[in-house]
This record gives C-alpha cells, structure tokens and sequence, in this order.
C-alpha cells in the first residue's frame, strides 16, 4: 500500500480521523501507524507476509494497526468484534497467526485463546518498547496484504487473500469512478472485517486525503446528529441501515424530519451495497433525502465490480456497469457466454480479483475458469446496459417445474403489499417441483389471511413464479447486522 502512505504524506496536515471526540491527522497516523509496525517488527527486518489477526474498535486505532502490520510487511486478519469464541479461534487458527493484537475492550476476550495457543499477544496501551530508529521493509505490490473471511454459507468460512496491488487497484478504481477528494467527508457506520467497509468507506477516504469519522456502534439518533453537524458528505450503508433510518426520521416531529432532509439533500452522495436494495426503500430515502441511492455490485473476492454511474442514470433495480478495468461476462451452466437479454452467471477478470483462498488449493482452483474468470455465483441479466441481480445461484435462484425463478423478484412484489413490511423468499426440497417457493412475510395486519396475499400475487405476477407456501411469523431472528440468512429461513419449513 506504497501509493496509501505516499497520499498520506502529501495530506499530512489534514484531518484523516475522527473517533471518541477526538480529530487525528494524517500526519499522526502516519507517526503511529510506524511506532506500531516496529513493535511488530520486534527487531525483526521484516514479517515476510506473517498473518497479524487483531480485534480493535473501528476508529483511529484500528487504522494505525491495520497500517502497521502492513509497514510491517504483515498480512492484516481483522476479526470480527461479533463472533464468539470459536469463532475467533477458528480465524486465528486458520490464518496461523503469530501475532494477535487487541484494544483494551476485547484483550480480556482473546486473553484465555493467547494462553492456549501462545502466539504473541499486543494489546494496545501495554504496547512493548520499539526501537528508536525504525528501518521499515520495502515492499512488492505482488505481496499479500489482508485476509477476509467468507460467509460460509455452504462450508467453513473461506480466507480470501488479497495482495497490496489488488487493494490499491479497487481503491483507485472507486476513488475515481465515484470522484473522491480531500473536501470529503464520511461516516463509517459499518463493520471492518467486511471489504465494504474496510475498502469502499475508509480506505477510499484516507487514499483520497478525506476524513473518516467513526460510530463504532449503530444508531439512528446518532447517526442523525452526526449528520445535522453539517460535517458529512458521503455516506454509504448496507439496505437495513437505510431501512432503520427510515424507521426513526418517520416518528420525528415534522419540524425535525423537515431539518433532517435538508441537511441531507447537501450530501455529495449515497450508496447502498452488500445485499440487494428494495425498490421501496430506494424511493422512502428518496423522498427524505433527495438522493437516488448509488447501487453497486461486489464481493469479498473482487472488491467492487459493478456500479450505477456517478454522473448519469441510477436505474432502481439495477447495479449498473462494469466499473472502468473490470471484465465481466454473462454465462450459462456450461460455461457458455450468454446472448444478451438472457440471464447468466456473473464472472469476472481484472486486476482488483483476488489471489487465493488460504490454504485451499482446491477450491481456489474450482473457483475460477480454465480461462482465468472468477466465478461470482451469482445470476444477472443485462437490460439496455445495465445489468441487474437475479440472485445468488446456490440461494435466490429457485427452480421449480422446470422454471428458474428469481426470489428477488417475487421479494420486490411482496413488498409492495400495504400490510407486509419485510418479507424473505426461499426454495424448499420437493419430490414433484423440485422445489416449492416459500415465503416468510413480517406483517403489520395480521387479520390479512395467505389466501388475500396469495390472490393478490396473482394478479401482479405469472402463476409459475408464485410462493405455494407461507409463513408468517412477528419477528425474524436477526444477527448483528440486522440480518437473517435464507438458509436459516429454510429451516423454518418442512418439505412438502
């Protein structure tokens, strides 16, 4: 991340931070982040690639340790500050860390891991003495930088490697596609074991000379305050971000909703990303703030390979167009390019494509045509340029009776009801169909029955794409982000 620290030292008099009330420049993190790679280094010339897992709040010190085990010539592991126990475990494990660094909130967390395991345990405040005179190792853009985990929806979470040259080929790329500079300002809401956040929201800013605020835990009506600040500009979030802003402006008083959109209306833009927006959603923020979300297409694989354009026509529904250096094709099951306007696999080739699954060979191979296209998984169509999601393959895409049938799309209807307020579609095992399509609605009328709901599909979409089973239920269960997955919804049915 040569080109990060050269941006850095030409903004060094800049604000790059703010976090627990306090503003840092670039300057000091530039400072910091150094005292932190020669405490790694501990006399050593250089990590050599060594994996450096750390649990640290998202904030200053969370980029001054991400920095430092990249100066350090370390590949950064961060770990999610909502996994239990095991869970961390099985990343450091996996990842064979060596060292483990930890602010004073979670050390107690890792404490009893670090005395098992003995790798070499930091926390931030008991930092051991570095070298005066630190001689910081070179580093080849080809060398590995980070490692994030997969879901695992199928299997064990997978270690997607990233190299120093991936990294700053999907900064620059959104850096320029969506026209960051140092005027800007943002506000991360979002987890930092995620390429959502850690890539299009922190490193985007810092690379660019902007400032990053952080708000390690969420809340509307701190989000709100930031925002009636004045301060922020940019602004990106995950669907159940924007839906619970929605949520909290709607039972303000109509003097402060009527502040609240006038503030966001002077925001320079918006983007929605990691799951797929409702069209409903889009148009509410649209009607508070003024702004026509940016939707954008990515994964932990490839960082950010699709995008509605910055200047120029934010399709609802749509994720855009390949973003300038990203090849993308449609294909079919065997592997075949697809004519336009017919779906197809998603794959892509660039520079921003990952370099390997960690110590999995095989599934790295698997991963990827024999002519180097990484397979996505995921199901698209490309309508007068745009492409938009059908789903995932292995989840959204239900096939029943012969038919592939997107569940995104049956979603988009359903939400439209006046009574349902959130609503999940899965496919469910069936001997004659192959598979039943289900649906799992939240409603705020409970008197309406699954036939009114089942009558009035009818008349909105064909009979081969309607849900044949229901379940409505008063709350979904919900992980940390807001979210359930359709795997979990799936065991809410049994097979017909």
């Amino acid at each position: 991340m040569q080109q990060l620290l050269q941006n850095a030292v030409r903004n060094q008099d800049q604000t790059a931070i703010i976090s627990n009330g306090q503003s840092y420049t670039y300057q000091q993190l530039l400072e910091s982040s150094e005292v932190l790679a020669g405490q790694l280094l501990n006399g050593a010339d250089d990590l050599n690639e060594a994996r450096v897992a750390f649990m640290v709040t998202p904030g200053f010190d969370y980029v001054r340790v991400q920095w430092g085990i990249w100066r350090a010539g370390g590949v950064a592991a961060p770990l999610a500050l909502s996994y239990p126990l095991p869970s961390l475990r099985y990343v450091i494990e996996d990842t064979g860390a060596q060292i483990v660094v930890a602010d004073e909130t979670y050390a107690a967390v890792l404490a009893p891991l670090a005395e098992e395991k003995g790798f070499r345990f930091i926390i931030l405040g008991q930092e051991e003495k570095a070298a005066t005179t630190i001689q910081l190792p070179q580093l080849d853009r080809s060398r590995r930088a980070m490692i994030l985990y997969t879901s695992g929806t199928t299997s064990l979470p997978k270690g997607v490697v990233t190299t120093h040259a991936n990294l700053e080929t999907q900064i620059s790329t959104l850096d320029e596609a969506w026209q960051w500079t140092s005027a800007d300002h943002t506000l991360c809401v979002l987890p930092l074991h995620h390429v959502h956040g850690i890539v299009n929201v922190v490193s985007c800013a810092l690379w660019s000379g902007a400032t990053v605020e952080f708000l390690p835990n969420f809340s509307a009506e701190a989000i709100f305050d930031i925002f009636r600040s004045g301060r922020v500009n940019v602004f990106m979030a995950v669907p159940t971000i924007y839906f619970k802003l929605i949520s909290y402006w709607e039972g303000l008083p109509a003097d402060e909703q009527q502040q609240i959109s006038a503030t966001l209306a002077q925001f320079r833009f918006m983007v929605s990303g990691s799951a797929a927006l409702p069209a409903s959603v889009m148009e509410k923020w649209k009607g508070i703030s003024g702004h026509t979300l940016l939707e954008r297409y990515g994964m932990t694989e490839i960082g950010m390979g699709i995008s509605n354009p910055y200047d120029g026509d934010r399709r609802v529904g749509y994720i855009g167009q390949p973003l300038p250096g990203v090849n993308v094709r449609l294909v079919d099951e065997e592997n075949v390019v697809v004519p336009t306007g017919q779906p197809g696999e998603i794959q892509i080739k660039g520079a921003n494509v990952f370099l390997e699954y960690w110590n999995r060979p095989e599934a790295t191979q698997k991963a990827f045509t024999a002519d180097g296209w990484f397979r996505t998984g995921d199901i698209a169509v490309v309508e007068e340029g745009y492409y938009r999601i059908l789903g995932r393959d292995s989840i959204d895409i239900i096939k029943s009776g012969g038919y592939k049938i997107s569940a995104l799309e049956i979603e988009e209807v359903l939400r439209t009801h006046p009574t349902i307020s959130d609503c999940s579609v899965v496919g469910i095992p069936n001997e004659e169909w192959g598979e039943l399509i289900a649906a799992v609605l939240i409603m705020k009328d409970h008197s309406v029955t699954t036939e009114d709901i089942n009558s009035w599909l009818r008349e909105r979409i064909p009979g081969y794409k309607l849900p044949r089973q229901y379940r409505i239920i008063e709350e979904l269960p919900r992980n940390a982000m807001g979210k359930v997955t359709k795997n979990d919804l799936k065991q809410l049915f049994q097979p017909a």
